[in-house]
């Protein structure tokens, strides 16, 4: 029995799909948004991941990309989304394959096996990104600001990567709370707040500013050191 992870808010669906496969010795067990689909996928124990990409906090294509940060695990994207920029977008990131809704049962079955069959030949995400002056290996999990080398904690770094990684875009607060706490924030909560505010006295060796806070919204990594301010 392989064991399959569905995430995806269509509740439904997800029931529908687990009876089919369960009669083809695939045990699948839902998700139903961004936060706690992203927690299941990193517990290391399933074969395969199915992923939608409308999901309430976290979108599926920034949910595959902190899922190929830390696993190999396969993925299929399965989604109502089917113009060539999102195909395209969701391979770049690291899916196995990509399954336009509505879908046949069967064919979803052909590709899951397929690629089970490929897996493991998926290559990496890259470990070494760089932004702004600021560069740092998700491997080592070492940082070096323009140069230098800088003492992170475990969240700080986590943090940073995932600024830098999404370098040029805002992002907002439940996007981070979703990858750090695999939740979303609260109107109350100080943690990411203090967490950042230590983590830009780190980074501020010159008089660029590298992170902005995006009033309402989240926080802003400037995509090259022109920008920052």
């Amino acid at each position: 029995m392989k064991h399959v992870l569905l995430v995806d808010d269509d509740v439904e669906l997800c029931g529908l799909m687990a009876d089919f496969f369960a009669q083809h010795e695939f045990a699948v067990e839902p998700a139903h948004d961004g936060p706690s689909g992203l927690a299941r996928a990193l517990e290391g124990r399933y074969d395969l991941v199915i992923l939608d990409v409308m999901l309430p906090v976290l979108d599926g294509f920034e949910l595959l990309k902190q899922i190929r940060r830390r696993s190999a695990v396969p993925v299929i994207m399965l989604t109502a989304r089917t113009a060539q920029p999102d195909r395209i977008a969701g391979l770049n990131a690291g899916a196995d394959d990509y399954l336009p809704k509505p879908f046949g049962p069967e064919e979803l079955l052909a590709r899951m096996r397929a690629v089970l069959r490929r897996a493991g030949q998926t290559a990496a995400q890259p470990q070494v990104a760089e932004a702004a002056g600021v560069r740092l290996d998700s491997q080592t999990r070492e940082v070096w600001v323009e140069g230098e080398p800088a003492d992170l904690t475990a969240i700080e770094f986590d943090i940073l990567d995932f600024l830098v990684r999404a370098a040029g875009r805002v992002v907002s607060r439940n996007e981070l709370a979703a990858v750090l706490y695999q939740r979303e924030s609260t109107p109350y909560e100080r943690s990411l707040d203090v967490h950042m505010s230590h983590l830009r006295k780190k980074l501020e060796h010159s008089e660029r500013t590298q992170i902005r806070t995006v009033r309402g919204v989240g926080y802003l990594f400037a995509a090259s050191a022109e920008e920052g301010a």
